[in-house]
């Protein structure tokens, strides 16, 4: 009986002490506090991001994650991505602009809208959501039709009259109300923000109602995040214990960071240059196997990388057609069809992308230099290897014809020649004497067929 006893203390011990170390145990759910950052454009990566940190936080059973921003805005497919995670996230979401200096401007304040709990740091702000006008008029140009009066035919609340603007911001402005419902926030001032652009600092925000807190740093907010009711998915409520919390910062994945680097528009129209010239390399020069391997992997991470980013299919055929104007250039020097290719590829890079979005339009730089090489690339490159193969073949049969071969020894229709460094086996239809210079006239095999070498005048023709 004894025994039984011991052997039952035994086994509660070891499954309390399991229990213990369990990772997902209660103690550690109800103290584990991850962090995710935001520092820059909203874009794909981001939205990778944060995905997959919520489905760590999920597994985890984390306490709170806390979503830090630091952002002047993005892509708007990206920033409905992390609100749609945000919504349906079964872990409390503490949306927070920090460090002092920070910002969560146009896509940032739709996203600190959506969380559960929305805090800043002093000395930041949020605001500026007016989504940016795509294909309006041109800068200098009047944007309404003149009335009688000579005016530029805008109403009284000035509101935009172009309808596809018109669609965007009403849009944004149903969305962005939304948010502030679901959380109780203040609607009013969010459509003021889409509308008008508003702006609002730390303290003003938290005035407004537009936030919940004010938080000098991380460790300040834990501690007044601590006790409050949040509501997530499918309406269940959870009170926060984040007063004692473990504080895990969560870093990008290799797929989120590899998608930060590609979807640099800067990048992937260098990506789609570099594989549309290998190819082309690659077609010129059969065989050269590096060209066409690195540029068919630089052209599928372009188009990947452009698939994400929203572009102007119009500038992609421009382009193109750039660049088969400077191709066909270099086999046809025409210097108007050149220069045509050079006009049409910097128009089509700056048409390329349709988002003026910060951090997604491409650099001034970029384009200037990438035009100007693959230009010269064209044009010298490409045009050398056309001269090169239209020039005569340097080895081989051909190569032998016409070169100056000495008798070494003759008997009667054979015998050998020294050339081209080497000693050939060699025949002719005439009687040639040792020593006497000779000229190849073809080769057939390893025997070369010489003649006599034409007689030159004085003034530099042969008789």
């Amino acid at each position: 009986m004894q025994t039984m006893k011991a052997a039952l203390v035994a086994a509660i011990g070891v499954v309390a002490l399991i229990w213990c170390l369990l990772p997902g145990s209660a103690e550690e759910r109800s103290r584990l506090a991850l962090i995710v950052s935001i520092d820059g454009a909203v874009g794909p990566a981001s939205a990778s991001y944060v995905k997959e940190a919520l489905a760590k936080a999920s597994e985890r059973r984390a306490e709170v994650v806390v979503l830090r921003m630091n952002t002047p805005g993005g892509l708007n497919s990206s920033m409905r991505e992390i609100i749609a995670d945000v919504l349906a996230s079964s872990i409390p979401v503490v949306g927070y602009v920090a460090p002092s200096g920070a910002h969560a401007a146009s896509a940032g304040t739709y996203i600190l809208y959506a969380t559960h709990i929305a805090a800043m740091a002093p000395g930041t702000n949020i605001g500026a959501a007016t989504p940016v006008q795509i294909g309006g008029p041109l800068p200098g140009l009047p944007s309404g039709t003149p009335d009688k009066d000579g005016k530029d035919g805008k109403d009284k609340n000035d509101q935009p009259k172009d309808a596809m603007t018109a669609k965007a911001t009403n849009d944004a402005v149903a969305f962005i109300r939304s948010l502030a419902e679901l959380r109780s926030r203040n609607a009013d001032w969010a459509e003021k923000a889409v509308r008008e652009a508003a702006t609002l600092s730390a303290n003003g925000a938290l005035q407004a109602h537009a936030i919940d807190l004010v938080a000098r740093d991380q460790a300040e907010l834990l501690r007044q995040l601590d006790g409050r009711i949040v509501e997530v998915a499918d309406g269940k409520t959870q009170r926060l214990a984040t007063k004692d919390a473990v504080v895990e910062a969560i870093e990008p994945g290799w797929i989120s960071r590899f998608l930060a680097v590609i979807t640099d528009p800067n990048v992937a129209f260098i990506l789609l240059m570099i594989g549309i010239y290998g190819l082309i390399f690659e077609f010129m020069s059969p065989g050269a196997v590096a060209p066409g391997v690195v540029g068919a992997i630089c052209l599928l991470i372009g188009l990947y990388a452009l698939n994400l980013l929203p572009i102007n299919y119009a500038g992609l055929a421009l382009m193109l057609m750039g660049l088969v104007l400077l191709t066909v250039e270099a086999f046809n020097p025409t210097v108007v069809i050149g220069l045509g290719g050079i006009i049409a590829f910097v128009l089509g890079a700056l048409m390329l992308f349709r988002s003026e979005a910060p951090g997604y339009h491409l650099s001034w730089w970029v384009i200037s230099i990438t035009a100007a090489a693959f230009a010269g690339f064209a044009l010298f490159v490409l045009g050398s290897l056309r001269r090169v193969g239209k020039a005569p073949a340097l080895v081989g049969a051909q190569a032998m014809q016409g070169l100056p071969a000495e008798i070494l020894d003759w008997n009667g229709n054979e015998g050998h020649v020294f050339t081209h460094g080497e000693r050939w086996q060699a025949r002719g239809a005439e009687t040639f004497k040792p020593g006497e210079t000779v000229e190849v006239a073809d080769v057939i095999d390893l025997t070369l067929l010489i003649r006599r070498a034409p007689a030159r005048t004085g003034e530099g023709g042969i008789s």
